[in-house]
C-alpha cells in the first residue's frame, strides 16, 4: 500500500521536466516506417491476444472477414459482399475470387469456419466468445456441451460463408472488421509456434519477417488485397511514455502512440504539427466488485460516484485533454463533485464512524496512479476510508480476472470503432471490461439491461440502435456498477516523414503510409 496524498502535494508532483531538444536527427533507412507502441502484445494469435497492441498489429498483419475503410467506414475485406436473411438471422458473406495466405496458399471459406471454430472452442484458443456471442449454439460450445462443428457457421459453396445466429443482429457485418481468420494449414502443422516469424503465415497488408524480445519486424505481403504502400516497418516496444518522446525528438521514431497526457499542452507548443490529437474512443472508468462488502450496498457505490472531482481529473491531472464524463456513450458531462451529497447517503444508511466503509483502489504505477491519488482523496473526504495500491499492470489484470478487487482504475481503447454505442458492448454480460460480478445474481436490473441491448443489437437503424443503447447504459449507470470517469483522446507523434495520413483518423492502418 502507498500512502495517499493530499490534492496539493499531488498537483506539485505534477511539474514537467523541461525536455532535452534535439539539435540534430538520426537518419533513418529509406523504406522504412518506424513504430513505438506502449505496450507488448500479448499474442501475435487471434484467438488469443486481447490487448490493444495485439489488435493494433493484426491490424497491419492480417485481413478481416469485412473491413475499415481509409476514412473508418464499413468496407469489403477477404469478403467482398454481404447480404442478410430471416431479418438478419442469417447473413451470407461472399468471399473474393483469388484470395491467398502471404506464403501463397489458397484462403478459402473452409478457412473461415475453422477460424471461427477454433476461437470458440477452449480445448485449443482458450475460448472466447467476443463478437461471436449471438452465432448459434457459441455459449454450448465455448462451455464445451458441444463439438466446435455444431456451430451456426458453415460454408454452403466454396465463396460463400454462412453464419446463423440466434438473434437478429444488424450490426454483424460492422463486428466482423476484426475477425481476423488465420491459416488452418500452418497452425495444424506448427501449433501454437506458427506466429513465430519462422512459421508465420498472414493475409494482411504486411507479415512478420522478425521479432525480438520487444521488436516486430514486418515486410510488404505481396499476397494480400491491398499491399502495403511501405516496404517495411519497425516497432519497438517503449514502456515509458517520457522515453519514446525523447526518442521521438531523437527521430528515432516516426509514428509514437500515447505520449504523457498531462504533456501534451508542453508537447503541442514544442513539437507544433508533429504533435496530434485525435478524437477516439478512449474511456477511463471504475471497475465496482459488487460481490464485496461494503461494495454490495448501492448506497457505498452511489456516494463512491457522487464524491469524484472529475473536472479536476480532467483539468489539472490530464492537462485538459480528456473530458470529464458521467456517462459511457459519449458525449457525456459532469456536475460538480458532491462530497456533501456523498456524507448524507453515507450518513442516512448508518456508514459512518466505525462503521464507514473500508475499500482498496487498485490501479497500475506510473502516470495512471496520479488519478487514482486524486479519487481515493475526494472517496477520504467524503467518509469512505480508502487505501491505494499500485502494481505492475500484469498484476492488477490477475487480481481484477480472479476477482481480488474492491475497485480499480481502468480503461479501454476500441480503437477504429467509433460509433459510440459499441462504448457499451465491453460492459454486457460476457464483454471483456464485465468484472463485477452483477449478472452473477440475477434481479430485475439484470434482465432489463439484457433485454435492451438485445434489442439495441437488433436495430438496423443506428437512431432506434442508439435509444436502446441509452436506455440500457441509464439502468447500470443507476445501480453505479460501473463509475464513469473520463472520455479521452487518442495521442500521437508522427513525423513529418510520413505521407499518407488521413484527417481526423488515428494512424492505426498502416497499409496506405509512405515514408519520405
Amino acid at each position: 500500500m502507498v500512502m495517499l496524498t493530499r490534492r496539493s502535494a499531488l498537483l506539485s508532483g505534477l511539474t514537467i521536466a523541461a525536455l532535452a531538444g534535439c539539435s540534430g536527427r538520426r537518419e533513418a533507412p529509406a523504406g522504412l516506417l518506424r513504430v513505438a507502441i506502449a505496450n507488448p502484445p500479448d499474442s501475435l494469435d487471434p484467438a488469443i491476444g486481447q490487448f490493444a497492441a495485439a489488435a493494433l498489429l493484426y491490424k497491419q498483419l492480417f485481413t478481416p472477414l469485412t473491413d475499415y475503410a481509409d476514412t473508418l467506414e464499413l468496407a469489403p475485406g477477404l469478403a467482398v459482399s454481404w447480404y442478410s436473411r430471416e431479418d438478419g438471422r442469417i447473413w451470407r458473406f461472399r468471399m473474393r475470387e483469388g484470395l491467398r495466405w502471404s506464403d501463397g496458399a489458397p484462403l478459402t471459406a473452409e478457412d473461415v469456419v475453422w477460424s471461427v471454430q477454433r476461437i470458440l472452442d477452449p480445448a485449443t484458443a482458450g475460448g472466447e466468445l467476443g463478437d461471436f456471442y449471438a452465432v448459434e449454439n457459441a455459449l454450448a460450445v465455448l462451455a464445451g456441451e458441444l463439438p466446435p462443428a455444431e456451430l451456426g457457421v458453415s460454408a454452403p459453396s466454396p465463396d460463400v460463408v454462412e453464419f446463423r445466429l440466434t438473434q437478429p443482429l444488424g450490426v454483424f457485418p460492422l463486428l466482423m472488421r476484426e475477425f481476423y481468420p488465420f491459416p488452418r494449414h500452418v497452425i495444424e502443422a506448427q501449433g501454437n509456434d506458427w506466429v513465430r516469424p519462422e512459421h508465420f503465415v498472414g493475409s494482411g497488408p504486411f507479415t512478420l519477417t522478425g521479432r525480438g524480445a520487444l521488436s516486430f519486424d514486418l515486410v510488404r505481403n505481396d499476397m494480400a488485397i491491398r499491399p502495403a504502400a511501405v516496404p517495411a516497418v519497425r516497432v519497438e516496444v517503449v514502456d515509458d511514455a517520457s522515453t519514446r518522446v525523447r526518442m521521438f525528438r531523437a527521430g528515432e521514431f516516426d509514428l509514437v502512440e500515447q505520449p504523457p497526457a498531462m504533456q501534451v499542452p508542453l508537447l503541442r507548443g514544442q513539437l507544433g504539427e508533429r504533435m496530434h490529437s485525435f478524437p477516439a474512443p478512449k474511456f477511463t472508468y471504475l471497475k465496482v466488485n459488487v460481490r464485496r462488502v461494503p461494495l454490495d450496498n448501492i448506497a457505498v457505490r452511489r456516494a463512491m460516484f457522487l464524491a469524484i472531482d472529475r473536472h479536476f481529473l480532467a483539468a489539472q491531472i490530464m492537462g485538459g485533454t480528456a473530458s470529464a464524463t458521467e456517462r459511457i456513450i459519449p458525449p457525456g458531462r459532469a456536475s460538480e463533485a458532491g462530497t456533501a451529497e456523498a456524507r448524507q447517503l453515507l450518513d442516512a444508511a448508518g456508514l459512518v464512524g466505525r462503521q464507514a466503509p473500508r475499500i482498496v483502489l487498485r490501479t497500475t504505477s506510473g502516470e495512471r496512479e496520479r488519478l487514482a491519488i486524486a479519487i481515493a482523496d475526494d472517496w477520504n473526504r467524503a467518509g469512505i476510508e480508502t487505501e491505494l495500491l499500485a502494481t505492475a499492470p500484469v498484476d492488477l489484470y490477475s487480481a481484477v480476472d480472479g476477482g481480488d478487487f474492491d475497485t480499480a482504475l481502468s480503461h479501454f481503447n476500441r480503437g477504429l470503432k467509433i460509433d459510440p454505442n459499441f462504448m457499451m458492448e465491453p460492459f454486457t454480460e460476457g464483454g471483456f471490461a464485465e468484472d463485477s460480478g452483477w449478472f452473477e445474481t440475477p434481479s430485475p436490473h439484470t434482465e432489463r439491461f439484457n433485454e435492451l441491448i438485445g434489442t439495441a443489437r437488433r436495430q438496423v437503424d443506428p437512431a432506434e440502435g442508439t435509444l436502446y443503447y441509452s436506455l440500457a447504459e441509464r439502468g447500470l449507470l443507476s445501480q453505479s456498477v460501473v463509475i464513469p470517469l473520463l472520455h479521452e483522446q487518442a495521442h500521437w507523434l508522427i513525423s513529418d516523414r510520413v505521407a499518407g495520413l488521413v484527417d481526423g483518423v488515428q494512424p492505426q492502418l498502416w497499409r496506405q503510409l509512405t515514408v519520405r
